[in-house]
């Protein structure tokens, strides 16, 4: 049986997330990286949308949503137990994510790109996500993670996201009081399972690599 195929791009945070959970399935899949300038006509048409990660599953099937691609994958196989056990779990990270997917990334393309939509600067939308990270502050305070004593499904969604708005202004971000945050980031990035989905593939078409 031929393999799901993943329409991906190496540095966009919601690919980046779906990445990991295949990883952490050890979901085999065949990668194709694309260009955003030069979208493939293959991805186009199973997801005329145009934007990634898009998992095209072997029965035809087309996930376009990156948090689909992770349940899915997980419900498949979850060996590091990332979608928790009680619904009382499952409640609160689809909460924080939904924080996260919401509002958050509202004020972090603001802060980000500030000249797409008329800015001058991002400088009041960067204060005004402060609030999320705060709140993911003092959750790592307690926890260690975002959701409990262990890196889950809201840790592998988040951070992507937070690794985003941390590198935009790197020097102001380590000067807020956060260390509990700073440090699951540097931890983060630091991981295998992070250098392993920031491999860099050739764009496609070209040489197609299977990972799991």
């Amino acid at each position: 049986m031929p393999l799901p195929v993943l329409y991906s791009f190496r540095r966009c945070p919601y690919a980046m997330r779906a990445r990991l959970a295949l990883q952490a399935a050890a979901q085999a899949v065949e990668h194709r990286e694309i260009a955003l300038k030069d979208k493939p006509a293959e991805m186009l048409r199973a997801s005329p949308k145009g934007t990634v990660p898009v998992l095209v599953l072997a029965d035809g099937t087309v996930l376009e949503q990156s948090l689909d691609i992770m349940r899915w994958a997980l419900g498949r196989s979850d060996p590091q137990g990332w979608l928790g056990g009680d619904a009382a779990y499952r409640n609160d990270t689809s909460d924080l994510i939904a924080q996260n997917d919401g509002e958050f990334k509202f004020q972090l393309d603001r802060y980000k790109y500030p000249h797409r939509y008329g800015l001058a600067d991002g400088v009041a939308h960067r204060d005004m996500a402060r609030g999320f990270l705060h709140l993911l502050q003092d959750r790592l305070a307690q926890h260690g993670f975002l959701a409990g004593a262990r890196f889950g499904l809201a840790d592998a969604a988040i951070a992507p996201f937070v690794r985003q708005f941390a590198h935009t202004d790197p020097v102001w971000f380590a000067a807020q009081p956060w260390a509990h945050l700073a440090q699951w980031l540097q931890d983060f990035e630091a991981s295998s399972a992070f250098a392993r989905v920031m491999e860099k593939h050739p764009v496609w078409p070209g040489v197609v690599a299977s990972v799991a």
